[in-house]
């Protein structure tokens, strides 16, 4: 049996962007991405006169390789999420969703524009999905364009990033799916 996917958001759960900006929280180091270094699809950073702060803790990557999953980034970021953001948090190159023209496009029915390119790239198989914008628009989606396979919306609030208990609820997900830190 193949792993699920586990595609992963940079800001909200990796990086708590909503954090009070004076006081970045234990456990994280901050980043400097340069404005227009290669993350495309930033709105933030045009909004940005110098670089973005970005916090990230070192730990994540090997609590998320633990989990049982093959890891995806589901951001803004793509690809530039393997060069700034992998190799501070611990990962590997991972393959990234390519947005193209659904990036940022809102929806009529209020659905999340990451919605459908995700059920779209999983292709039938298990996933979840971890962000700090999902609705239940979004799992009703998912529920009705993904009825054959599982899905987990797991929101993480951008204001502390994934802890403990985000990690525990994806472990358990996997482990509901037949799939565990032994199949990786």
């Amino acid at each position: 049996m193949s792993r699920p996917l586990l595609f992963l958001d940079v800001d909200g759960p990796l990086n708590p962007y909503a954090a009070k900006p004076e006081r970045r929280p234990a456990g994280y180091t901050t980043i400097r991405v340069p404005h227009g270094d290669g993350v495309g699809g930033l709105l933030p950073l045009s909004l940005h006169r110098g670089p973005l702060r970005v916090w990230l803790n070192p730990d994540h990557g090997r609590e998320l390789l633990r989990l049982g999953y093959e890891l995806c980034w589901a951001t803004t970021w793509m690809a530039a999420a393997n060069r700034w953001i992998a190799p501070v948090v611990g990962l590997p190159e991972l393959p990234f969703v390519d947005f193209g023209e659904a990036l940022f496009q809102e929806r009529a029915d209020g659905v999340h524009w990451k919605t459908a390119p995700l059920v779209e790239y999983a292709e039938g198989r298990p996933f979840a999905w971890v962000d700090d914008e999902q609705s239940e628009r979004d799992a009703s989606y998912v529920a009705t364009h993904h009825p054959a396979s599982r899905g987990l919306l797991h929101h993480v609030d951008p204001r502390i990033g994934l802890r403990e208990d985000d990690f525990r609820a994806l472990a358990d997900f996997a482990v509901s799916l037949g799939s565990s830190p032994a199949d990786a």
